[in-house]
């Protein structure tokens, strides 16, 4: 099962780019990045709505969004930035830095989210290795920068 959960973290994160060079492409063709995300999300919508009713998902659950702390909605907003962004950068930075970048940012992110167990993440603490990796990460965008 853990193999499984590693190639299917190593599949989203190969779904990336290509989501990016899909609404890239659809930014030039209807001339707006934004609105090249809006449709983005929509279809995102359409999908996620056909999986629900067809894997019957209880929707009487989707009542319980009111017990939800008020910063969780901030979800939407970062993932509507999130492919906003990457739709106006992808073209102009490339796709190997554009996810350089958006990696480091992640692992950097994903650190502090680990040592303080922020968001209710499992708290696991910043080591020497980890920073590390983290460089390494860093230094490897920097070399897809610079060639």
């Amino acid at each position: 099962m853990q193999y499984f959960l590693i190639f299917l973290a190593f599949l989203c994160g190969a779904v990336f780019p290509t989501q990016a060079g899909l609404n890239a492409k659809m930014a030039r063709l209807v001339g707006n990045p934004v609105l090249a995300a809006l449709l983005s999300f929509a279809t995102g919508l359409v999908a996620l709505t056909v999986y629900a009713i067809v894997t019957r998902i209880p929707l009487s659950q989707f009542s319980q969004f009111k017990n939800a702390p008020w910063y969780v909605w901030f979800a939407g907003i970062l993932g509507a930035f999130y492919i906003s962004t990457v739709i106006v950068l992808m073209p102009r930075l490339g796709v190997a830095l554009t996810f350089g970048l958006i990696v480091a940012g992640q692992m950097t992110v994903s650190l502090l989210l680990d040592h303080f167990g922020w968001l209710d993440a499992p708290v696991r603490e910043i080591s020497l290795g980890r920073v590390i990796g983290a460089f390494c990460l860093i230094i490897g965008v920097i070399l897809i920068r610079k060639f």
